[in-house]
């Protein structure tokens, strides 16, 4: 008996330590009436107070937040810097105004657009202080993987002749505004008939390095219906258009793992029809495949593995031509992109809707809000047959989450 009993609790201790060791350490940063919150385990810490914070971004490594401070009407945004381990905010430089940046993908290095000109970060006392000039005329930007360079877009000019061509360059990270160190990278050529764009927007590398993802967009009326989606390789040789679709960044998605690009197609600016979940093998031989039913759209997307993506859908509601724009009532399916299986992942109550998919490991979180409420709740699950339950209550918008 006495053995027995030992094998049992052996057992239990095992179980408990494996049990314990598949814990996901999950963190969010996220925004809760205007104010910059914290979550770490089942601990939430509110850490400003009294300002409007928004867009919380986390460094590669979870020591920092970045994020900006402004007006309630999200103007006037300045960008702060909190230290997990001191527990601080603090202001990387006396006033930087941006909207726009993101941290290096191999340092403690942030990088910010501040009125077109591309800036990083130095370094004091371990953390990031101070700023260096990188580069003027920017649009946007986007890191290198090593670390050491940018890709960075030139919005183009309206001449007596037409519209210049949208520009690319290669900028290193010391070029400190000396443009013997910038190289063109690619221009794209454009035209009113069907290739009309002013910009390159959302620059987002596929997981290999070897492909590079944009948005051209048109003057702004136009964009508000439709831009072009784009990839360009690496080295700078072979530009692709993959689709029309509209100016949501968080609507492109690369697959963690392939070539492989996800996004919602079509255009018109209200989200009532023609939003369609499709995915591009890149670089593209074929028609991207769309896996939206008849009759739904989708309004947002996630990758959940190599094979399956997750959408936001909602019944298309072509009846609706004027007044208040419909709200479209989503609820999250997953799509098997190989076999083409569909099925329904969460299930809102009728009032209520879901968005805004992210997975981290096997974690999948959501956000459920309601017609006319300004907050809604995150919900969690482990692996798409897991239990879901609420995880964060009352807050503005989808969290940033950590996860090493």
């Amino acid at each position: 008996m006495a053995i027995r009993i030992f094998l049992l609790l052996l057992f239990m201790s095992f179980s408990f330590s494996i049990g314990a060791s598949a814990e996901v350490p999950l963190k969010a940063a996220f925004i809760r009436d205007h104010q910059l919150w914290l979550k770490e385990g089942d601990k939430e810490t509110r850490l400003t107070k009294g300002t409007y914070a928004s867009n919380p971004q986390w460094s590669k490594d979870g020591q920092f937040i970045a994020y900006t401070v402004g007006d309630k009407n999200g103007d006037n945004t300045n960008l702060f810097i909190y230290d997990v381990k001191k527990k601080e905010s603090y202001l990387p430089y006396i006033s930087i105004e941006t909207s726009n940046y993101k941290w290096s993908p191999t340092s403690n290095q942030l990088a910010y657009n501040s009125g077109g000109v591309l800036n990083v970060t130095k370094t004091k006392n371990g953390r990031p202080h101070g700023f260096e000039n990188v580069s003027l005329g920017v649009s946007d930007f986007e890191w290198f993987s090593n670390g050491k360079e940018f890709i960075v877009s030139s919005q183009s000019n309206l001449l007596p002749t037409g519209w210049e061509p949208v520009r690319l360059f290669k900028v290193p990270v010391d070029a400190n505004l000396d443009s013997n160190k910038i190289k063109p990278f690619y221009t794209v050529q454009t035209n009113t008939t069907d290739l009309f764009a002013v910009d390159a927007e959302y620059l987002k590398w596929s997981p290999d390095g070897k492909w590079v993802s944009f948005l051209l967009t048109p003057t702004a009326s136009w964009s508000a219906d439709s831009n072009t989606l784009s990839v360009l390789s690496s080295v700078g040789d072979n530009f692709q258009v993959i689709g029309k679709m509209l100016g949501n960044e968080n609507w492109i998605k690369w697959s963690p793992t392939r070539n492989q690009l996800a996004f919602i197609s079509g255009e018109g600016r209200f989200y009532v029809e023609n939003k369609n979940a499709a995915v591009a093998d890149i670089p593209l031989a074929n028609k991207p495949k769309e896996y939206t039913p008849k009759g739904y759209v989708d309004l947002d997307l996630e990758w959940l593995s190599p094979d399956e993506i997750i959408v936001a859908r909602a019944k298309e509601n072509k009846a609706w031509n004027e007044g208040p724009v419909p709200t479209m009532y989503t609820a999250l399916y997953v799509i098997n992109i190989k076999s083409g299986e569909q099925k329904q992942l969460t299930f809102p109550k009728d009032n209520q809707l879901d968005n805004s998919p992210q997975v981290v490991g096997s974690i999948i979180t959501w956000y459920r809000t309601a017609e006319k409420e300004e907050q809604g709740d995150v919900w969690i699950k482990d692996r798409i047959d897991g239990i879901e339950h609420l995880w964060l209550e009352n807050v503005d918008y989808a969290p940033t989450l950590f996860y090493k």
